[in-house]
């Protein structure tokens, strides 16, 4: 009989050690580093002196913008070797501000660090925008080539938006075809260049533009957050909470997401000969988990302005009302290629839950010879139990090939019921439940 036991102890053992090296492995094979398991939080205390932005002749005054101030606390803090820049209980007016290397950025609880409704408190500098380098406003938030650069609540740092996206609306209506490089605007944060940046228990809200953008970053985390803005009435227009630009190494773990867009979007540059410019790059190993979503364009959005995305996973998520899980965006002006993609363990209710289409605003085709077919390949959808609109919205197209998607263990309400097999080459499908029915499991080569 304790044999019996120890056999069946080892037998649990070795199938529990099995499961997590399954849980850590990429969708393409390889093992994942062991940094993407680290969802601790930075102990601002060890980060060294504390500025308290209060002490060096910032005022406690929501209608004074004191962005030359509050620079000078940023720029004293890098001198004397680096800290803690410290936002009290308050609220503090601010345009354009830029981090250096060794400074960190605390905002207290019943701190607010808000962004100036007058665009003309913000820089412009050379930037990256919409798969472009081009010069636009400069963020709220700054950090560039910066290494271990840390942001923490629990405070609020609000964009201040709504001026901004009423501008952008009256544009719109005179002009439909009105881009956000039309109606320039700030960020709320942008950090490039850089690596091992932390950004935790920080409530980031009322964007004017993206939320957060970062770009040929590498190692960044964002822990805790609440990314907020608004989603009816005078709604932010193009506030994606995270758009990841040309990175690798990204964990986005417990946070919160409501914006009037994408939640995470994969950026990487667009164009007819996007793939051959420096300036644009793939975005590898990414993990967004744990994380719940209000209203939402995508909860993972790759594209539009992407050219190769790998080994990318959603997973562990709770979707509250949004219009699209998964969304694969197909410009017919970029070669683009996305592949080894996991969503796994999504519930709640979603308008669509994949959407495979075209996405043809604002292109523009050159002719190029060797311009190569983008592809989608290496999408796994798995234990997926939601309400939807339309569970598979895929279209075909001459332009984009799509191949090897599995469904595995899915049960859906689905109204649209237009799921099939026919149109991705060698779809799998194991254990589909649509609407009560489960389909026939599959495993089809072509």
């Amino acid at each position: 009989m304790k044999r019996l036991l120890f056999i069946t102890m080892l037998l649990a053992l070795c199938l529990n050690i099995e499961s997590k090296q399954k849980t850590q492995q990429w969708p393409d094979g390889t093992p994942i580093d062991a940094w993407f398991s680290d969802t601790f939080r930075v102990d601002m205390q060890t980060l060294g002196r504390r500025y308290v932005v209060t002490d060096f002749g910032v005022c406690q005054d929501s209608n004074l913008v004191q962005t030359r101030e509050l620079q000078a606390v940023i720029d004293r803090c890098a001198q004397e070797g680096g800290g803690v820049v410290v936002i009290p209980r308050g609220t503090f007016l601010s345009g354009s501000l830029f981090f250096r290397q060794g400074t960190n950025l605390l905002v207290e609880g019943g701190a607010r660090l808000k962004g100036s409704d007058r665009v003309e408190d913000f820089a412009i500098k050379e930037t990256r925008i919409e798969g472009e380098t081009c010069k636009y406003y400069t963020a709220l938030i700054n950090a560039d080539g910066v290494n271990g650069f840390v942001v923490s609540g629990p405070g609020t740092i609000d964009g201040n938006g709504y001026h901004y996206w009423r501008q952008f609306w009256l544009r719109r209506e005179w002009n439909r075809n009105c881009t956000n490089k039309d109606e320039q605007r700030p960020r709320l944060f942008y950090i490039s260049n850089s690596t091992n940046v932390t950004v935790q228990d920080v409530k980031l809200i009322n964007s004017p533009f993206w939320t957060n953008h970062l770009y040929k970053s590498d190692h960044v985390r964002y822990l805790g957050c609440f990314i907020y803005s608004s989603t009816d009435g005078v709604k932010g227009p193009s506030t994606d909470a995270i758009d990841i630009d040309v990175c690798h190494d990204v964990l986005v773990d417990g946070c919160y997401m409501n914006v009037n867009d994408d939640a995470i979007a994969l950026k990487g540059g667009k164009g007819t000969y996007a793939d051959q410019s420096p300036d644009n790059g793939p975005n590898y190993n990414i993990i967004i988990q744990n994380c719940r979503y209000g209203v939402v364009h995508g909860c993972l959005t790759l594209g539009s302005e992407s050219v190769k995305d790998h080994n990318i996973i959603l997973r562990n998520i709770v979707a509250g009302n949004v219009n699209r899980v998964l969304w694969l965006k197909m410009r017919p002006d970029t070669p683009q290629h996305y592949e080894y993609v996991t969503v796994e363990n999504v519930t709640g209710n979603a308008n669509m839950f994949l959407v495979v289409r075209p996405w043809t605003q604002f292109f523009n085709k050159t002719d190029r010879q060797d311009m190569p077919i983008s592809q989608c390949n290496n999408i796994v959808m798995r234990n997926i139990n939601m309400d939807c609109g339309n569970f598979f919205d895929v279209g075909a197209s001459d332009k984009y090939v799509l191949r090897d998607f599995t469904f595995e263990n899915i049960n859906v309400k689905d109204k649209k019921e237009a799921f099939t097999d026919s149109i991705i080459t060698n779809t799998v499908i194991k254990n589909v439940t649509i609407n009560g029915k489960k389909l026939t499991d599959t495993k089809k080569k072509k």
